[in-house]
């Protein structure tokens, strides 16, 4: 996107094209103006939509341009917090609710792609924890039982079995949670793109929004060339947000994250190789993903940005790595590599934020949005509608708060993961 190799990689060379859309020109009138052409924004339009309200959508860039389009693909179900712990931060009401809304939060995803059709590679099989030590395994047992007791469906798998279903001996265990899967990301939310469009939306791309203001009842938001008239404002932003929320970008702190994808894997290595297409991740602090796409590519992933010298190193860590895991995929090449922005709030929690009122949006999912913006997204319109009054959201209203030294924090994450990969996983 934005003739920027880097940006999408993978994700755009496969996913099937997005809906053909315009900038805004000119002014029209909706219901509903939802900002943001991510999970979270599409999924609010759709059901606003099908419940009846007159929507527009308005992204700034393209649709999936910004975390939407650029993550690993994992359907994840929860947080990264540990589950016992959600209570303890949110209060026993709105911490148990969020447990429940995302520990559910997969089965949407699904639904919604099975009841439009969308084409995005979707693989039911569960995800895969993996223990790095013996630590690493006393963390996803004690994380299962967590989960347990509410009833999830989470195995924790031995070093055995660990190794039949990912195809490496380097783990102590790993933790199957049957609830998530992995996807296309991009793929799914041009899918849901077209889904809103055929609900009634209208979507306009490469509409960022310069202003907002309150003419009588109705607020309006205003583009480089057009407006917008509209009851209810939905902001779904997030990380990548700028302009009159851009305090949303300014409440996380932003973790690069980057994927390497090999080519396509013969059928005799793409057996020993996550055969069961689960996604995986470890317990590391600076952590590996890997995952396999339906071609039989496998995507690793790790924290970093690949810029300046963060490209070599990072780039020379995978490949030392994927050799470490995977010995039997020898000097494998890569074939698309790309990187983004996870934005991280200061306890690992996603915000619930009214900016004004009937300005309203969810922010902060902290590398787990897939699950998460989708069932935010509805949570959403069903506020909006009035279905759900303020005092039944998963999450308290708080306040926009910006958290101390971001900016320090962001270069010492991007040179931390460079230090950290330059020497790590060396032969």
């Amino acid at each position: 996107m934005l003739n920027d190799p880097r940006s999408h990689g993978l994700w755009e060379k496969t996913a099937p094209q997005p809906p053909a859309t315009e900038p805004l020109a000119g002014h029209v009138s909706a219901d509903v103006v939802v900002v943001g052409g991510g999970y979270t924004g599409l999924s609010s339009a759709l059901h606003l939509a099908e419940a009846g309200s007159s929507v527009v959508l308005l992204e700034a860039n393209e649709i999936g341009f910004g975390g939407a389009g650029r993550n690993v693909g994992l359907i994840n179900a929860g947080m990264w917090v540990m589950p016992d712990d959600l209570p303890g931060e949110l209060g026993a009401i709105h911490g148990e609710r969020l447990l429940d809304l995302l520990g559910n939060a997969p089965r949407l995803v699904m639904e919604l792609i099975d009841k439009h059709g969308i084409a995005c590679e979707l693989e039911r099989n569960g995800t895969l924890h993996c223990a790095v030590g013996p630590a690493g395994l006393k963390e996803i047992e004690e994380r299962a039982r967590q989960w347990g007791k509410r009833g999830a469906p989470v195995t924790v798998l031995d070093a055995k079995e660990t190794e039949r279903r990912i195809g490496s001996s380097a783990y102590a265990g790993a933790l199957l949670d049957m609830r998530a899967g992995t996807l296309q990301p991009l793929a799914y939310a041009r899918g849901l793109a077209h889904a809103v469009i055929k609900a009634g939306v209208a979507i306009y791309t490469g509409s960022r929004v310069a202003s907002t203001e309150k003419s009588g009842t109705k607020w309006v938001v205003s583009t480089d060339a057009g407006k917008v008239s509209a009851n209810w404002i939905v902001v779904a932003t997030d990380a990548y947000s700028t302009g009159p929320w851009e305090q949303v970008r300014n409440e996380q702190v932003h973790l690069p994250y980057f994927n390497f994808a090999t080519v396509p894997l013969g059928d005799n290595l793409a057996k020993s190789v996550l055969p069961g297409r689960e996604g995986a991740w470890d317990t590391k602090e600076i952590l590996s993903s890997f995952r396999m796409d339906q071609a039989g590519r496998l995507v690793f992933g790790s924290v970093g940005a690949l810029r300046n010298t963060g490209l070599s190193v990072h780039k020379n860590w995978a490949r030392r790595s994927l050799r470490k895991l995977f010995p039997q995929l020898g000097e494998i090449p890569f074939e698309c590599e790309w990187y983004g922005k996870i934005g991280m709030t200061d306890n690992a929690l996603p915000r619930f934020h009214k900016f004004a009122p009937n300005v309203v949006g969810f922010s902060g999912y902290n590398g787990r949005g897939i699950a998460p913006g989708t069932v935010f997204g509805k949570v959403l319109a069903g506020h909006v509608l009035g279905h759900i009054p303020e005092a039944d959201l998963p999450l308290p209203v708080t306040d926009v708060i910006e958290p101390s030294f971001r900016t320090v924090k962001e270069m010492w994450y991007e040179a931390g993961a460079q230090a950290a990969h330059f020497v790590g996983a060396r032969v």
